[in-house]
């Protein structure tokens, strides 16, 4: 067999402009869902939004995002990837702009969630794309360390770039900034992409459909749990339709004859431990970038532009310990790796949940991010690794989709419960205010207040996250170099 992977015209291409098509669709994909982190606190204003409400302005875009990754996936195996991914682009375009005009609420969390949708069509075929367009040796392995590094640093530049455009012009050009990169996509993509062969097979669209609608109905019960109580009626109901609708999203996928997520990936403790422990993990991250956001701007009244630059410290070590991890692998192993790893990153989160309304960013925000920052850089790899471990060929697929899936769902279900802790606590502190403050001292005392309530919550969830591991992730598998495709889809899911 031949170490090149075959054209499908008789050669491949590897034109610099394949490769810049191919990363600026990541980027945009990262840029996303970061950018909005550091405008929240303005879009709050502008919309008239809680912050119980603007959590959706994240979980909207992530639920659809994770809930339809798989099917996006299965779209570009059966109708092409090049075809998947041009519809992708222009949807995801489109929302971009009515994102940016919105003048309500509603009409913005409609376009996040059309926006998470387009990305799940466009992210896998992004990846595989890549794949087929740069033979296996030194083009491939240059086109993926710039896929990594986009994937990396995408994040960060968001934090700032969010933060840049709403201090100086608007939150919505951080959803405009999409448009001219989509539209530039769509008009190069059927020039110099080619189209991969059409595969026959199925969707399982009631899967897709039970299991996002489901998560999106226990999200929104937790939201409504901390708006309303967890006694009001619409709470009530939404957890039990989304229990109702995950109890048959697992009945049509043991019935299904292709299913979207083949549940015999669980038989595997490693498997399963991998998926638990990153969201967990996640779940506990997001959290926290929601939460100290609105510390940051709220009680230490950072703009949104050095709000967003206080959190490099963090980003940058992030993205550096992924060229460190496959050493550390070959010198630890990837289960003593993973253990470190979250220790660490719970070691940073427990020190920044005691800010409190007097903390000052140096020390006390700046190093525990620092931390944080060299824990989930160390653990992100080894975790996606134990979460392909020893799958069949046939389900490679699936089980790096499940990887991706897990991320996502962690960061809405994370902010979801913990927006729960959030509401609890900003009404405790406004029942206990501080004695003679000032109607002003006294929103920023209950925004911290609950916010390192909040970010304890945090600190939980990275507890969790470190038992997972130990109790399932019992495997000792023998350290070895990691394979490109573990390396690329980890670098894709560390966001």
């Amino acid at each position: 067999m031949s170490s090149t992977t075959p054209a499908l015209n008789g050669r491949l291409s590897t034109s610099p402009i394949v490769l810049a098509i191919i990363l600026a669709c990541q980027l945009m994909i990262i840029l996303d869902g970061s950018i909005v982190i550091t405008s929240l606190p303005e879009i709050g204003r502008n919309l008239h939004l809680s912050a119980t409400d603007l959590s959706w302005v994240q979980n909207a875009y992530s639920l659809t995002f994770g809930g339809l990754l798989l099917l996006g996936a299965r779209a570009g195996d059966l109708l092409g990837r090049r075809r998947v991914f041009m519809a992708g682009i222009a949807v995801f375009t489109l929302a971009s702009l009515i994102a940016g005009f919105a003048n309500s609420a509603e009409s913005l969390l409609i376009a996040r969630s059309i926006q998470g949708l387009a990305a799940a069509f466009a992210a896998p075929s992004t990846l595989a794309l890549l794949m087929v367009s740069f033979p296996e040796g030194k083009e491939r392995t240059r086109a993926i360390s710039l896929y990594s590094a986009v994937s990396g640093a995408g994040g960060s530049v968001g934090l700032v770039l969010g933060g840049v455009l709403t201090d100086l012009i608007s939150w919505r050009l951080g959803m405009f900034i999409n448009v001219p990169i989509g539209i530039a996509l769509i008009i190069l993509a059927p020039r110099y992409l080619k189209e991969t062969p059409r595969l026959n097979g199925r969707f399982d669209i009631t899967g897709a459909v039970t299991s996002t609608v489901g998560m999106t109905s226990i999200v929104y019960g937790f939201v409504r749990a901390a708006s309303d109580g967890w006694s009001n009626v619409g709470t009530i109901a939404s957890f039990l339709i989304g229990i109702v609708l995950l109890a048959v999203f697992i009945r049509i996928e043991k019935k299904a004859e292709q299913p979207i997520t083949p549940l015999r990936l669980f038989a595997s403790r490693e498997r399963t431990g991998a998926y638990l422990a990153r969201l967990l993990f996640v779940g506990g991250m997001s959290a926290m970038f929601f939460f100290l956001t609105q510390f940051l701007q709220g009680v230490t009244n950072f703009n949104a532009l050095v709000a967003g630059i206080a959190f490099l410290p963090m980003t940058g070590v992030m993205f550096s310990m992924v060229y460190a991890v496959p050493r550390l692998l070959s010198r630890f192993g990837s289960t003593r790796l993973m253990i470190g790893g979250v220790f660490l990153a719970l070691i940073g989160m427990f020190w920044l949940s005691r800010i409190t309304v007097d903390t000052s960013y140096f020390p006390n925000i700046a190093i525990p991010l620092v931390i944080l920052g060299v824990g989930a850089g160390v653990v992100f790899i080894p975790l996606t690794s134990s979460g392909i471990a020893g799958v069949e060929r046939s389900d490679a697929g699936a089980a790096s989709g499940l990887v991706n899936v897990a991320h996502q769902t962690g960061a809405s279900l994370g902010l979801a419960i913990l927006i729960t802790v959030f509401g609890s606590a900003s009404r405790e502190a406004v029942n206990h205010p501080l004695a003679g403050a000032v109607q002003q001292d006294q929103a920023r005392y209950v925004l911290a207040h609950a916010s390192a309530a909040s970010i304890t919550g945090s600190v939980v969830f990275m507890a969790l996250s470190l038992i997972a591991i130990i109790v399932l992730i019992q495997k000792k598998r023998t350290p070895q170099k990691l394979q490109s495709s573990q390396v690329e889809i980890s670098e894709v899911s560390v966001h």
